[in-house]
């Protein structure tokens, strides 16, 4: 999911082709991408199956780029960031617009809940373990990622500057899923995922000027900001272990405790309750 999802760009593009863009020139025009990264995250996101190329004309050629089953599946995934930047992130280029649910008319902002029992879910509702095919060494990353900068990540007019901070660089990832449950200490972050102090006390001190986590006591907690994150964290989850599912097993087991029944997210209207379709949410 990270290797996919975890660019900057190719969730821009996402959004976009959701939002009804299929062509070279109407995803140039609407993002401030240069044509030689333009053309290499269409062609990654052809081949990852998450936009369809289909040629449109010969001579000479062109073609248009189409949103597949997986691509429309991450609406959660973009409507839950789109909610917590616009919530909890002040420092955008242009303000978010806000959101428009088509069944009630209704100015709205998605609430998680589980799809067992219907009922409200948050980070203190629902318990994490590892699944047949889970650890943290297959959580952490194989390599490197190279950091974007504070500039890099809030400028240009994007429109996810501070949720790039998190999946846009695979150690800050797990460091934020190991803060939901539970870990604190510095020592604990660096033991449970392996990595070298000087990126554990890299990403830690990012969240903190962010707000994600605060320090106090020698330890880092979620702050509320931080905490919700929580609908990005499970909406990404789903979508990574529909679509790329282990044959040993799930990754991560996630329980709801108040039913304790599997949990699976499911987005609804804080207005109405009905729950939501990517093509019912409108921006306004």
């Amino acid at each position: 999911m990270l290797g996919l999802l975890g660019d900057e760009w190719t969730l821009l593009i996402v959004q976009r082709a959701l939002l009804g863009a299929t062509r070279y020139r109407e995803f140039a025009a609407a993002l401030p991408v240069s044509n030689s990264v333009l053309t290499g995250r269409l062609q990654s996101l052809a081949a990852g199956g998450l936009l369809a190329r289909r040629e449109y004309q010969v001579n000479p050629p062109r073609s248009e780029y189409l949103v597949t089953a997986r691509s429309r599946s991450l609406w959660p995934m973009l409507t839950s960031i789109w909610q917590w930047e616009r919530r909890w992130v002040p420092d955008h280029a242009e303000q978010l617009p806000g959101m428009r649910h088509r069944v009630c008319g209704g100015d709205f902002a998605p609430q998680v809940v589980c799809r067992a029992c219907n009922a409200a879910a948050d980070e203190k509702d629902v318990v994490a373990q590892w699944g047949p095919s889970g650890s943290w060494q297959r959580s952490i990353p194989a390599g490197t990622t190279r950091r974007r900068s504070g500039a890099r990540r809030s400028g240009a007019g994007l429109l996810f500057p501070q949720t790039m901070s998190v999946i846009g660089d695979r150690w800050a990832f797990a460091l934020l899923v190991a803060a939901f449950v539970g870990i604190t200490r510095f020592t604990d972050f660096q033991s449970q995922l392996g990595a070298p102090p000087a990126t554990v006390a890299g990403r830690l001190a990012v969240f903190t000027a962010e707000g994600i986590l605060v320090s106090t006591d020698g330890r880092y907690r979620l702050t509320e900001k931080g905490r919700a994150f929580f609908p990005v964290l499970v909406t990404a989850l789903h979508w990574a272990q529909r679509w790329y599912p282990d044959p040993d097993g799930a990754a991560v087991i996630l329980t709801h405790s108040a039913c304790g029944r599997r949990f699976i997210p499911v987005l609804v209207c804080d207005q109405c309750t009905t729950a939501l379709r990517g093509t019912d949410v409108v921006p306004v």
